[in-house]
């Protein structure tokens, strides 16, 4: 099938989804009356509405995940990976429709969707079999006649809110380990990109068991605070913006709840002149501009060495010229389409006026087309100053920036001069200054001559202000766990 033949089939699909909360394992209607609108952000066209949901969905949400909850933990491992396995069957007998969705409701191109629905299936499948193999220390008699051993439980009922720009990747990074380890799920989806999930929870109905996994419709300020103060939630788990994070963990404190946050990021890419400068663009454009830059790892920062600069921005400025802006459902030629929303599209603009007001200097893009849809340029920043907002400051959009050091410890105090720590790269290919600078830079993730490259098996998770807690990887089913220590007597008695 050509791949713009699959997205009027998905504009058609769209329009029997069900627009409703999901709880205790089906549709249910609520009693708000305010309804959100759904965009389409390269048309700018609604693609229909969903309920604003209240404080009571959210309690019949809990209510339902905690009915489901003493069955589920009590499963074994084998048995939960069962379902989970099941649910990636659905994804990859429907990888085609669920990616065009994707592409209709975020924007971005078709290809760049169907690797992301690629990894929905591959962490459902990966945490699936990770439950059945989870560690713990070794028993053994460490007090006198008293045998210790270790039991990882669930922590119960876990609240999660995930984010519009990779809405079904994200959800799964939540799903998989919660429910693979024998927690329950309340989940809100953003309210600009829920239509992937509500599909899935259409295709998956059967074959979840009832309550296992809900879903809430609505706003964050209100959804995803009912979630993080309801007492019956044990753990917030929120992917998003550091205002997002701030207000989930402040408002989990009360209730000592436990608190997984995965947030911004300002990815240094450190370029030495002995880098290979056209992997380096290639790498720029691909993970720069690819879902127009929304992306909190996104390689749109870099520190380059002076002797080099001149050639990288020229190969950067053609690399960015070269790419086809546009409806990604019009033109399979889109490698860029647009932003989220015009609120967002103006909030990047104003960053680009900002960074022009404090020195930099525009080598390409930087203006809003005049066309219906939310597209902001590709755009290339020059003579950037270190502790400007474009040095410092997330843009969440295609706009790379490059700033210049003359010798190592300046460029690697240039790239530690951020408060997130989420990803960063090295350029070079002397593979004793990568290992020695990879110990220097303080981020999460490190990568040295590449840049957004994932592995299930591997963890996701920033320093400072990039926040705390694991995706992927046996880490994130630590996570979504709590330890138990048992002793039991040696010689059979209870003494």
């Amino acid at each position: 099938m050509n791949p713009l033949e699959i997205i009027p089939v998905a504009h058609e699909r769209l329009r029997t989804v069900r627009r409703q909360h999901f709880i205790g394992g089906r549709f249910a209607s609520t009693s708000s009356t305010e309804a959100i609108s759904v965009t389409n952000p390269a048309t700018g066209q609604s693609l229909g509405t969903i309920p604003n949901g209240t404080s009571a969905d959210v309690d019949a949400a809990v209510a339902a995940a905690r009915s489901a909850l003493p069955d589920w933990s009590r499963r074994t491992p084998g048995a939960r990976a069962e379902t989970l396995f099941a649910v990636a069957d659905v994804v990859d007998a429907n990888a085609g429709l669920l990616a065009a969705v994707e592409s209709i409701n975020v924007g971005k191109p078709l290809a760049a969707a169907a690797e992301e629905i690629a990894v929905v299936s591959d962490c459902l499948r990966f945490m699936a079999g990770a439950a059945r193999s989870a560690q713990t220390p070794a028993a053994g008699q460490y007090l006198p006649g008293l045998l210790s051993c270790i039991k990882r439980e669930p922590v119960g009922v876990i609240g999660a809110v995930t984010p519009w720009n990779f809405p079904l990747m994200m959800a799964a990074w939540k799903i998989a380990p919660i429910l693979a380890a024998g927690n329950t799920l309340v989940l809100k989806p953003s309210q600009l990109t829920p239509l992937s999930v509500l599909l899935l929870l259409e295709m998956t109905a059967d074959v979840l068991p009832p309550g296992l996994l809900n879903v809430v419709l609505g706003r964050g300020s209100q959804i995803g605070d009912a979630l993080s103060k309801h007492p019956g939630i044990d753990m917030m788990a929120l992917t998003g913006s550091l205002a997002s994070g701030r207000a989930v963990a402040r408002q989990a404190a009360d209730g000592i709840k436990r608190v997984h946050l995965e947030l911004g990021g300002k990815a240094p890419l450190l370029v030495f002149p002995d880098a290979d400068l056209d992997a380096l663009v290639e790498t720029l454009v691909a993970t720069g501009y690819t879902n127009a830059g929304q992306d909190c790892g996104a390689a749109t920062r870099v520190v380059c060495h002076r002797d080099v600069h001149d050639t990288v921005v020229e190969k950067l400025v053609a690399g960015a010229e070269s790419l086809v802006m546009g409806d990604p459902g019009a033109d399979d030629r889109v490698q860029l389409g647009p932003v989220i929303s015009a609120a967002h599209r103006n909030r990047i603009a104003a960053m680009v006026e900002q960074a022009c007001s404090d020195g930099a200097k525009i080598a390409t893009g930087g203006e809003i087309p005049d066309r219906s849809g939310f597209f902001y340029p590709a755009t290339v920043l020059t003579d950037v100053a270190a502790g400007t907002q474009m040095a410092r400051d997330e843009v969440f959009g295609p706009v790379i920036s490059v700033e210049t050091f003359t010798d190592e410890s300046e460029g690697i105090a240039k790239a530690n001069d951020v408060d997130y720590g989420l990803a960063a790269s090295v350029w070079t290919a002397d593979q004793r200054r990568a290992l020695r600078i990879v110990d220097q830079l303080d981020f999460g993730t490190v990568w040295a001559n590449t840049h957004l490259a994932f592995a299930t098996e591997m963890p996701w998770a920033g320093f400072g202000q990039s926040g705390y807690g694991r995706d992927n990887s046996t880490y994130a089913l630590e996570d979504y766990t709590r330890t138990k220590h048992v002793l039991l007597p040696m010689d059979g008695t209870a003494d």
